[in-house]
């Protein structure tokens, strides 16, 4: 249960508040709160209200969840800026993603307002350089960065990358990753869903929470896994390897779920 003041409309506000802004069960509204989003223009709903009535029957499935901490994706010419010219990055351990690997080199990324030391880069190299952080890591750091998919960093802010042999000004790249599925085409086919789709899915602890709004990617090269970063992995008390149940797709719960 939260309680939603006009102060945290008004820090949600640069990064853009959702219409509808759905509470979760429990949430409290204060008066201010919901003359703010009135006066906006922004409806209220419960997010049991907003899915729609279900319309489907699919059996029991279940994803398995990553929680990803904050950590660095350097494009071929910023690992030289950092490392030195032609330097290859270092693999530290397989990621869950085929192919992807946590380096052994780290990073210190510093913003207006503080710095964070020893953030982990993920190699291979790719074609832009991006930082991903949690709302949290924002606030240390004074960055207000907007919640996107990976490789969506148009108009997103920057911050300075630091090592011990070089340092890189970034004007953009910073973003809070939204949480996205991984597919391979085949799992796609399973699942009966499509690139860019949504699901919904539910957590399986002490504590249920339902994500309403997953993005599906589905790629031949990738693997099933739920991506979170760290604040909403603690917020629904997840952690590496546990399991999130598929209870709907596109804003529609299924009608039931059997074996």
């Amino acid at each position: 249960m939260a309680v939603i003041t006009e102060t945290s409309l008004r820090a949600m506000h640069k990064s853009g508040i959702p219409n509808p802004f759905l509470l979760e069960k429990g949430d409290k509204l204060t008066p201010a709160a919901a003359d703010f989003l009135k006066g906006r223009g922004i409806e209220v709903k419960s997010s049991e209200e907003h899915l729609q009535p279900a319309v489907q029957s699919q059996p029991e499935r279940y994803i398995p969840v990553g929680v990803s901490n904050r950590h660095v994706h350097l494009s071929p010419e910023d690992v030289e800026a950092l490392f030195g010219p032609g330097y290859q990055l270092t693999p530290l351990r397989e990621l869950s993603q085929p192919g992807q690997f946590a380096c052994q080199e780290t990073v210190t990324i510093v913003g207006p307002k503080g710095s964070i030391h020893g953030v982990r880069i993920l190699g291979p190299a790719r074609g832009a350089t991006q930082v991903e952080i949690s709302r949290t890591d924002g606030f240390q750091l004074g960055v207000h960065a907007p919640v996107r998919m990976s490789g969506d960093i148009e108009g997103t802010p920057g911050l300075v990358l630091v090592t011990a042999k070089g340092s890189r000004i970034l004007e953009k790249g910073v973003i809070v990753a939204k949480r996205h599925v991984h597919m391979s085409e085949a799992e796609a086919q399973e699942y009966q869903v499509q690139d860019g789709d949504s699901l919904i899915l539910e957590t399986t602890g002490e504590r249920p929470i339902i994500y309403p709004d997953v993005v599906v990617r589905v790629n031949p090269r990738f693997a099933l896994d739920f991506h979170v970063d760290l604040d909403e992995g603690n917020a629904a008390n997840l952690k590496t390897g546990d399991r999130v149940k598929v209870i709907g797709k596109n804003g529609q719960l299924y009608t039931r779920q059997g074996r």
